[in-house]
C-alpha cells in the first residue's frame, strides 16, 4: 500500500505537520509513505498510489499558491480519471484561531471531490480529536511570530498527535478498501 504525503510549508509548521501526518500513515509493515514538499513533488507518481494526503498553511481561509499551482496541474491526470476511488484527506496549519481553518480543508478537500476520491476526516470517536472537532481533517493554530527574531511557535505535541492520527486513519481505511 502506498500513501502519498504532499506539504507545503514556508518556515516550518506544516512541514512539521506533514511529517506527523506520515509518521501516523507509517502503520505496519507493507506501508509505504512518500513524504514531498511540493516544490519536490510530481503529479505523475500519484497514479501509483493508494492513498493522497495534502496539506498547506492557510492564506486567508485559501490554499497557498505552491500548492494550490501544483493542485492546478491534475488536469490530465482528472481528464483520465486516474485518481477516482483514491482515499484522499487534508491538513493545514493558519497564524489565528480564526484564521480560516475550515475554510482551507474544504478548498484542500473540493480537489479530491472533483477527481472522484474518497474523503477520509477524522470522526469523533477518535480519542486525539474527541475534544477538538477536526472532522475535515486536521487544522491546527500555530500563532504567528511576532519578529524575525522570536521562535517558532511550532505545532503542539497535541496538534502532532492530530496529524498521526489522521495519517492512522487513512492507512486503516485505505487498507481495507485495497485490501
Amino acid at each position: 500500500m502506498k500513501i502519498y504525503v504532499v506539504y507545503d510549508s514556508e518556515i516550518g509548521h506544516t512541514e512539521a505537520l506533514a511529517k506527523a501526518v506520515a509518521e501516523g500513515a507509517q502503520v505496519g509493515t507493507g506501508t509505504d509513505v512518500l513524504l514531498r514538499h511540493v516544490r519536490a513533488a510530481d503529479i505523475r507518481e500519484l497514479t501509483d498510489v493508494d492513498a493522497i494526503i495534502w496539506g498547506c498553511p492557510g492564506h486567508f481561509g485559501t490554499i497557498s499558491s505552491d500548492l494550490k499551482q501544483w493542485i492546478d496541474k491534475l488536469g490530465y491526470l482528472w481528464a483520465q480519471g486516474a485518481l477516482v476511488g483514491k482515499v484522499g484527506a487534508a491538513f493545514c496549519t493558519t497564524a489565528t484561531v480564526h484564521g480560516g481553518i475550515e475554510m482551507t480543508l474544504w478548498n484542500l478537500i473540493t480537489p479530491m471531490l472533483h477527481n472522484g476520491m474518497i474523503i477520509v476526516g477524522l470522526p469523533p470517536n477518535v480519542p486525539e480529536n474527541v475534544m477538538y472537532g477536526s472532522y475535515y481533517g486536521v487544522g491546527i493554530t500555530c500563532p504567528v511570530e511576532l519578529s524575525e527574531d522570536a521562535p517558532l511557535n511550532m505545532p503542539t505535541e497535541t496538534d502532532l498527535a492530530l496529524g498521526r492520527a489522521l495519517g492512522r486513519r487513512v492507512a486503516e481505511i485505505t487498507a481495507k478498501m485495497v485490501g
